[in-house]
This record gives C-alpha cells, sequence and structure tokens, in this order.
C-alpha cells in the first residue's frame, strides 16, 4: 500500500476538526483504503485504535447497519462508552437512506471527528450542502494517476508501465498482484457492470436498459470526441432507437453522479462564454474502456487526452475546453487565479503546456 499523500496533504489540515471530511469518487478507485491511511497518521500521533469506529455501508455483517436509528444508537453506545473523542469512518454511506440525518445528529450529539466515503458525488455534496452548510470539505478521490503506478512497480521499466497504464488504466487493484489480462479485463468489466446496474439503473430508475447501454457504449468509444445531442440520436436512430434530448442529458448527469463520466464544457477563449453544447466526455478510469470496448492501444490520443484530463482534475484543477472561432485548445486549465493551456501535438501524441 503507497502512502496517497496528494490526498493526505488536503485531509492533513481538518484531521481533528469540527468539519465533516467527505471523500468521493468511483467506486473501487482506494477510498477505503484512503480511511486506513488517516488512521494510520492518527496513530502515529498518538491516538489509540480502541477510538476509531469504522463502518461499511455495504457490508452485511452487522445488523445495526440496516437503518439510521439502528446506527445512531450503536455509535451512541461506543461514544459514551469511551468518554472522549472518537473517530468515526462511514464506508459508501449512500447505501444507507437518510444518511445525511445520521450524519448531522453525531455532529450535533457526540465529540466526534468525522470521514465520510461515498460514490455517488452529487447525492453526498447535494444532501450535506442541505444539512451541514459550512461544515463539511469534500476531497475527490481518483484511481492511480500514473506517477502512483510506478510507486507500485518499482522494478518496472516507466515505458513498460506506461504502456500498462494506458491500456488498463489505474485502479488500485490491478497493481497489488500479478494478474493475467483476462483477470485484469473481468474485475474492470465487473465494476463496469456494478456502477451501470447498481449506482446508475436502479437508483435512477431506468425503464429503457438497453438504450442506456448503447448511449453508455457511444461515449465510451468517442472519448475526448466532441458530441452533440443530434449525434447522439442519429446514432441510436441508425439503430432503431430513438431519444429525446432532456433524457440524453439526464443519463450524462446520473453517469457523472455515481463518478463514471465528466462532461466537459467548452470555453470561448475570447469571449470567455461557457457553450452548453458540443461538449466532450471523458472517463474517470480508462481502464474501463479497454474491458468493455478495448482499443486502448489502437486509439492512444483519445486515451492521452483522457489521461491529461484526469490528471488535471487529480491536481486541483478547473478544466474547460478552449474554443476560438474555428480552433480548439484541448484543455484551459484554472486554479488560484492562474490559467494553463493544454494542447496535443500530432503524431507524437505528447502534450505541451502554457500558462498565463
Amino acid at each position: 500500500m503507497i502512502k496517497r499523500e496528494m490526498y493526505m496533504e488536503r485531509i492533513r489540515p481538518f484531521i481533528g476538526q469540527n468539519i465533516v471530511k467527505v471523500l468521493t469518487g468511483i467506486r473501487r478507485c482506494g477510498k477505503s483504503v484512503m480511511l486506513t491511511l488517516i488512521q494510520d497518521e492518527l496513530k502515529e500521533n498518538g491516538i489509540s485504535e480502541d477510538r476509531f469506529l469504522s463502518i461499511n455501508f455495504e457490508s452485511k455483517a452487522v445488523s445495526y447497519v440496516s437503518s439510521v436509528d439502528s446506527t445512531y444508537e450503536h455509535i451512541k453506545t461506543v461514544c459514551e462508552r469511551a468518554g472522549k473523542k472518537i473517530y468515526l469512518f462511514l464506508d459508501e454511506i449512500q447505501e444507507l437512506c437518510g444518511w445525511e440525518k445520521l450524519v448531522n445528529s453525531c455532529m450535533i450529539d457526540f465529540d466526534c471527528d468525522i470521514y465520510v466515503t461515498g460514490s455517488n458525488a452529487k447525492l453526498l455534496s447535494g444532501e450535506l450542502a442541505t444539512y451541514l452548510a459550512g461544515r463539511y470539505v469534500k476531497i475527490n478521490v481518483y484511481p492511480f494517476s500514473f506517477k502512483e503506478v510506478m510507486l507500485m512497480l518499482p522494478e518496472r521499466s516507466e515505458a513498460e508501465v506506461f504502456h500498462t497504464y494506458m491500456q488498463w488504466g489505474g485502479m488500485p487493484f490491478l497493481y497489488q498482484f500479478p494478474l493475467e489480462d483476462n483477470d485484469k479485463k473481468q474485475y474492470l468489466s465487473d465494476i463496469y457492470d456494478s456502477i451501470m446496474i447498481k449506482d446508475i439503473v436502479s437508483r435512477n430508475k431506468i425503464r429503457d436498459v438497453e438504450q442506456f447501454k448503447r448511449m453508455l457504449m457511444y461515449f465510451i468509444g468517442n472519448i475526448g470526441n466532441v458530441f452533440s445531442a443530434s449525434s447522439i440520436t442519429k446514432y441510436l436512430k441508425s439503430e432503431n432507437r430513438s431519444i429525446s434530448n432532456e433524457t440524453l442529458y439526464n443519463y450524462i448527469d446520473y453517469c457523472q453522479s455515481a463518478c463514471l463520466f465528466h462532461l466537459v464544457s467548452r470555453q470561448e477563449l475570447i469571449g470567455k462564454n461557457i457553450l452548453q453544447f458540443q461538449e466532450k466526455i471523458y472517463l474517470t478510469d480508462h481502464g474501463i474502456r479497454e474491458a468493455v470496448y478495448g482499443n486502448n492501444m489502437r486509439d492512444i490520443g483519445q486515451v492521452l487526452e483522457n489521461i491529461v484530463y484526469i490528471e488535471l482534475l487529480r491536481r486541483g484543477y478547473t478544466v474547460t475546453v478552449g474554443k476560438n472561432k474555428t480552433l480548439e485548445v484541448d484543455f484551459v486549465a484554472e486554479k488560484a487565479g492562474q490559467k494553463s493551456y493544454y494542447q496535443r501535438i500530432v503524431p507524437q501524441n505528447k502534450y505541451l503546456s502554457t500558462a498565463t
């Protein structure tokens, strides 16, 4: 296990503070491991392990996670027994109906330091904004970066590791054990199915599942390409299916909430307007594309663009696609009042950047 210092640097200032730490990201990207890393740091700072309470809401091993009331009573018992501040780790909390009320009550009623993880970004931020306005901080967690994969595979050359990373992405489990390509594909396919069925279809009560699957495959195959609602309509029409613009954007929103997709707007570089058409979509983990669509090593330009986009997000940038009349800049990245521009050079598939 590597220490994901990029995230720890963001979490560390809030440790022990009366503010809920919310870690959100795609399933299996390492959020639960981040809770372990936080616990390790607390222990290094002299906090005894008996003051930790960890609850995984995906687990059926304990009965008290079945409702807000029973979970609250369990936490209350632990707090009373401890007689001092406890450190509360609530993993995949979106699985508990009414979880936002639980977190709010724990903040008010108990002396506890709260850490929450979840795989539905919109659900977490929306409900917490209602119940905990100004009392939470959100940290987005992503799959391994190339740098982190290098740390996991120190015995291999940079070129060899990058080839693997280009094809299979950064899901942490892939780099914990030696796996054959078929095993990697199966693992990533299972993650994709879980996200699609559990986090999107079931949660949002999608009726036309086949239509939704076809739309997903269209976007996965066309990451980094400009799309419009009419292009999707034409694609589905060619397969004897129809979709309204409203339904299309609802589907995209569901995928964003599940941390599967990122919809990137285009920005006029002269007028500074954000254009709500001809957007682009990227995957949180490009390895999923290899598992369910294939051709990552053929579509190197698209995959490299996806990698750069997610890396910019990982580093805390707000990213748009730049447009100046008929010309386009791949990425306009902004952070702390500074703006950088990134452009891929073809055929070398390398990126140049400038900053203002």
